[in-house]
């Protein structure tokens, strides 16, 4: 008789909740992949989380209970690595991490596999941290390189407890390697691509989109300096308002601030505007993808995870000089393009290769590739 055998018991761990984003959208749809596993997080804020992340039992490092952590979380990133040690994960068959901030660090049984799902190394110790040195407050500016070294010393260290690392694009991929010294797998995150859907050709406006958090990294000034120069509409979509209100004051009668908008809002844009301006780096960049999604096509800077999904010259412009010039000659190539009148459906059928079925469908490809326990297994 075959010794009897039970489901893995899974864990997912995620680097803090505290809103709904890219990485906490691809937390959900590993929730939905295994909707019986425990989560574990440093910080959580319930007030921010959807109600598939309530269905799960969230448990949290000592983070947690530290003063104001729904706020000053990121100001407790040097205790994490040893909250995330602190944490008894036995019992547990399978975990796998979400790493963006710290989690890819916790100690895991011997027997027991751990995949991390990586939507990028920390950018504040790494490839971006003289960019977040010289925007720091005096104080952190002065802590920051003594923090940074302990933490990236601890970062290559705990890259070593990982049995399977997993990238979100071919970038992130090179970065693992570059910094941590390991291969990846590339599974992209699945975006909502059902959510969004095109207008007929009739019903587009004549303007571009820039939309996003108003963040530096993402370009937004770069954007309103050269539809400013070139005199086209361009419509922005995004805040914090005091970034709106920063951006404004060199920005040209033609540029329209629509602020943070619902997300009906948002999908009637996306699916009317020409095209879709990007000229930020993204580690990958699920915006596009949803541009893809309503019928447009994307302009955007060749660098980062737009790579995975624009094809230049099909689904959109990619560019190489990160200038007024560069964007403005991209714009003007698109425009003399067919890309500018041509019908949605090679956009539509693009974005949906990034489905979240693929996406599941790649993930247990590789999960059940990793030994269980003994006395565990799949049914």
């Amino acid at each position: 008789m075959a010794a009897a055998t039970r489901p893995p018991r899974v864990l997912l761990v995620h680097y803090w909740l505290v809103g709904m984003r890219g990485g906490e959208k691809v937390l959900e749809a590993l929730c939905r992949m295994f909707p019986g596993a425990d989560i574990l997080t440093h910080v959580i804020d319930h007030d921010s989380l959807s109600p598939r992340l309530h269905q799960h039992r969230i448990l949290t490092t000592s983070i947690n209970q530290l003063p104001w952590s729904k706020q000053l979380y990121q100001s407790y990133l040097p205790l994490m690595p040893q909250a995330l040690e602190a944490c008894d994960l036995a019992g547990y068959d399978l975990v796998i991490s979400s790493e963006s901030g710290p989690t890819k660090g916790v100690i895991v049984p011997p027997d027991t596999p751990h995949l991390c799902y990586c939507h990028s190394p920390m950018r504040y110790i790494w490839d971006q941290y003289h960019t977040y040195k010289a925007s720091a407050g005096v104080f952190a500016r002065l802590a920051m390189p003594y923090i940074a070294h302990r933490l990236r010393q601890w970062d290559v260290t705990s890259a070593a407890r990982v049995d399977q690392f997993v990238a979100n694009s071919e970038h992130v991929a090179n970065r693992v390697q570059k910094y941590w010294r390991r291969e990846a797998a590339v599974v992209h995150p699945p975006v909502g691509v059902a959510d969004f859907a095109p207008v007929t050709p009739d019903k587009r406006g004549d303007y571009y989109l820039w939309l996003g958090e108003l963040a530096p990294y993402k370009r937004p000034d770069l954007a309103v300096e050269a539809f400013t120069r070139s005199g086209r509409p361009l419509k922005l979509i995004g805040g914090p308002d005091n970034s709106v209100s920063r951006l404004e004051k060199n920005a040209g009668s033609n540029i329209e601030f629509l602020g943070k908008t619902d997300f009906d809002t948002l999908k009637y844009h996306l699916a009317r505007c020409k095209a879709l301006i990007f000229p930020g780096e993204e580690d990958f960049g699920i915006v596009p993808v949803e541009a893809l999604a309503s019928g447009r096509p994307v302009i955007g800077f060749n660098r980062g995870g737009i790579r995975d999904t624009i094809a230049d010259g099909r689904t959109g412009i990619l560019y190489d000089e990160a200038t007024v010039e560069g964007l403005n000659a991209a714009v003007s190539r698109f425009e003399d393009s067919d890309l500018a009148t041509c019908g949605s459906d090679v956009f539509t059928r693009a974005a949906a290769e990034f489905s979240e079925e693929r996406f599941a469908r790649e993930m247990w490809s590789l999960i059940k590739a990793m030994p269980l326990p003994h006395g565990v297994d799949w049914r």
